[in-house]
């Protein structure tokens, strides 16, 4: 208790106490085992070290610090040791976790890019001010009520636009082939991002909702798509969530409540304190528990995504069709700090009704680089759905019927990556009044062909793999004084490739007519036009749509292999 008293006047005089007392608020009286004692002794020393480390750096570093940013660092470093969902959140950034749960806030509804040097709007959100001022894709923002943007990148100007919904702002905007720039005022507005960003029917039976984000109210959005869909002959429907990284828990289980019966688990949560185990169960009559389902998941499915698609398999109630899941099984909870900063904490990890963790990661074991270590397949235990199908945990989940997804092309990257297609499609918009509909709009030769003329004088460069290992040969053979002796081949080597390089325009061409297709739809019809636009040749949905409509096959997928079975009998 001595040491106690003596170590607490020591952090008093360091200006510490809060410090310490959070840091050790976790603390009962009924902990006093040497055990916890030693490890109380162990937090008191450290933060003594701490903060003589700190205040030493503040008196005495040659230059001055700043207290806010070192202790920022300090805490961003320490939690980047834990998972990549441990964060400190400061005053100046609460509005973005807002965000993320409520998926609301004040600002001008419109994505910005940052691109050489500058920051341009990207895609103004249908009805919103950005689009209702006539803000367009590649606008670039010069100064935002008289305060240049110059230097800054996305989040900077993006923290300059928002606001308090009902307040004005004056934007500076450059256009192409405006004289000069000019100024646009808007009135900021609470924005509220879409979860479900498109639905429709894909064919007179098939009906579609692609569902982005897991923000507050996504259940009743989802909802309201499906029954409209529903009153417009729906009888089977493809829920896509291979562009959802996940979000509110609570979220999923309501949404996996529309389709299965009331009164079942669909998530339960397990962390070192007894607090935060809960189990989370469907509380409401569903609307449709017989229509049949596929699920479309990818690596880019992840959290409550993988609640909701994994929940579905547990239960026999859908076919997931793609790509694996990404594998994130922990649960994230928001504490408050003093004046008003927040730290997002992994508190537990998650499992669904068959009993498994998807979490594909292990943050307590890294290898020597710091890099968490993958769940080994020996580690990987079996659980059964409903319907006594094997599945398995650790590695996120594994769809019923794969579908391999193409990697992107070099040039198709570059083109995208250097802003090609998002100029083209600029250019087109400005040449044609209308698109018609999206669903017949196809890039044709005559559009393909003014593509490739629009890109005749622009740099598109990139390195072929070969390249970088012709550039790694090049560097050896001058090391080895070789080069006179092999100059010739190498020139020629060079040449090939280059020559290669020009054609990738042509041998690449049905994936890039793919992604203009998608961003010159963006321009007539915004995110729901882009969303329409992709569905056109996308393997995976042709996939879904074939079993929904093959109802045997459907089925077969939902019953236990033959040899699960026996399984199941031998057990």
């Amino acid at each position: 208790m001595f040491l106690f008293v003596c170590r607490m006047k020591i952090l008093k005089k360091l200006g510490l106490c809060t410090a310490l007392l959070l840091a050790l608020g976790g603390f009962s009286r009924g902990q006093q085992s040497d055990v916890v004692e030693n490890k109380d002794f162990e937090v008191l020393k450290n933060l003594e070290i701490f903060a003589s480390a700190y205040k030493g750096l503040e008196m005495n570093y040659v230059d001055g610090v700043n207290p806010g940013d070192l202790i920022k660092t300090a805490l961003d470093a320490m939690m980047a040791t834990l998972d990549p969902y441990t964060v400190y959140i400061p005053e100046a950034d609460i509005e973005d976790v807002r965000i993320m749960t409520e998926g609301q806030y004040g600002g001008i509804g419109s994505l910005i890019h940052y691109r050489d040097g500058s920051v341009y709007i990207s895609e103004p959100y249908e009805g919103f001010p950005a689009d209702r001022a006539g803000l367009k894709p590649g606008d670039k923002i010069l100064e935002v009520n008289g305060e240049s943007t110059r230097g800054k990148n996305t989040a900077d100007v993006s923290a300059m636009l928002k606001g308090q919904a009902g307040t004005s702002l004056t934007l500076l905007i450059e256009r192409p082939d405006e004289p000069k720039p000019f100024e646009v005022t808007l009135t900021r507005q609470e924005i509220q991002i879409k979860n479900v960003t498109y639905y429709g029917m894909l064919r007179d039976s098939v009906g579609y909702i692609r569902q982005d984000g897991f923000t507050e109210g996504a259940s009743e959005e989802v909802k309201q798509a499906f029954l409209d869909l529903k009153s417009q002959g729906m009888k089977y429907l493809v829920f896509d969530l291979r562009y959802n990284g996940g979000g509110l828990l609570s979220e999923a289980v309501d949404i996996v409540n529309l389709f299965y019966r009331k009164g079942v688990p669909v998530v339960s949560t397990k962390g070192r304190m007894a607090s935060k185990n809960h189990t989370y169960y469907t509380r409401e009559t569903p609307v449709d528990t017989e229509i049949p389902i596929v699920f479309l998941t990818s690596r880019g499915t992840a959290s409550a995504s993988e609640i909701l698609s994994g929940s579905m398999q547990d239960y026999d109630r859908a076919v997931l069709v793609g790509e694996r899941t990404f594998g994130k099984g922990l649960v994230q909870n928001i504490l408050p700090l003093p004046y008003n900063a927040q730290m997002k904490v992994t508190i537990a990890k998650y499992y669904i009704p068959s009993g498994r963790c998807v979490q594909a990661l292990d943050y307590s074991h890294k290898d020597a680089s710091g890099r968490p270590l993958p769940v080994p397949d020996s580690l990987r235990t079996a659980f059964r759905t409903a319907g006594g199908r094997v599945v398995y945990d650790g590695d996120g989940i594994e769809p019923d019927v794969a579908v391999e997804v193409p990697m992107v092309s070099d040039v198709a990257f570059s083109l995208v990556t250097k802003f090609w297609i998002f100029d083209y499609a600029n250019r087109y918009a400005k040449k044609h009044e209308k698109l018609g509909d999206v669903a017949d709009f196809v890039v044709d030769e005559a559009l393909y062909a003014d593509f490739l003329e629009f890109m005749k004088d622009k740099d598109y460069g990139y390195k072929l793999p070969s390249e970088r290992v012709l550039d790694e040969f090049e560097k050896a053979v001058v090391a080895d004084s070789c080069m006179p002796a092999v100059r010739a081949q190498y020139e020629a080597l060079v040449k090939t490739l280059a020559d290669t390089k020009q054609g990738d325009l042509r041998r690449h061409q049905e994936e890039i007519s793919a992604y203009l297709r998608e961003e010159i739809a963006s321009r007539y019809y915004y995110q729901a036009g882009r969303a329409q636009a992709e569905l056109a040749g996308d393997e995976t949905v042709e996939t879904a749509i074939g079993i929904l409509l093959d109802q045997d096959r459907y089925r077969s997928l939902l019953r236990p292999k033959s040899a699960e079975m026996n399984d199941a009998v031998e057990e």
